[in-house]
């Protein structure tokens, strides 16, 4: 592209090539993404058994992991791809169409965790269902989101979700109270038969004490 010079020429000095490839690139500030990773020889995987009362027969995810700088200190894991099989077909296709974008966007890198927070987030117009220990599901790809979720927390690359330690002690007293008032009220959780649904953490273990809505599950509390 041609330039206007509009000052005198005091000077001047010959550009190389490579000198004006790296300054042009320089100055575009463009952003370029890596190839999608190769499949290695050798790969670790785990496999989850889901049961869920919405379908008749388990689903079992499998998430393939490839160990990235194998043999030094950066040593660690990340997913590669993921599968889904189940004898039941009713969901066959989306399914699959699914999980082949996800193991897309393993392959390509950066971070994945944003998957988690899009798959948990989908609802099931027909309604969601509870699992074991309480715990709300929406739908079928927001237990398929909960399950990356705990697989990316064991090779870790996510952090568990956990209380500190005044939470803690806060949940345990609210607890004691309840045991204290009447311990035959209780679910087969150990959650009162007449908690909410907590919006945070999903579980129907929220209670009203001292005029706020508290879980007793992961120590949320909303007052007013």
């Amino acid at each position: 592209m041609a330039k206007k010079i509009d000052k005198k020429i005091v000077g001047y000095s010959v550009v190389e090539p490579s000198t004006e490839n790296q300054t042009n690139t320089e100055d575009n500030n463009i952003v370029q993404l890596g190839e999608p990773l190769d499949r290695p020889e050798r790969i670790t995987g785990s496999t989850y058994k889901v049961k869920t009362p919405v379908t008749e027969h388990a689903f079992y995810i499998t998430i393939n992991d490839v160990i990235m700088n194998e043999g030094t200190p950066e040593e660690h894991r990340r997913p590669f791809e993921i599968f889904v099989n189940s004898k039941n077909m009713d969901h066959f296709q989306w399914i699959v169409g699914l999980t082949r974008v996800m193991s897309a966007v393993f392959r390509k890198g950066g971070d994945v965790t944003f998957l988690i927070e899009e798959l948990v987030s989908v609802f099931d117009p027909n309604g969601g269902y509870y699992k074991k220990g309480g715990k709300y599901v929406p739908s079928l790809v927001a237990e398929l989101g909960q399950v990356v979720e705990t697989h990316l927390q064991n090779i870790g690359m996510l952090k568990p979700k956990e209380l500190d330690e005044h939470q803690k002690k806060m949940v345990q007293k609210k607890r004691d109270e309840i045991l204290a008032k009447n311990s035959s009220d209780l679910d087969e959780n150990g959650f009162p038969k007449d908690a909410q649904l907590c919006t945070k953490c999903n579980t129907k273990a929220a209670i009203m004490m001292d005029g706020c809505l508290t879980c007793l599950n992961c120590g949320e509390s909303k007052c007013g």
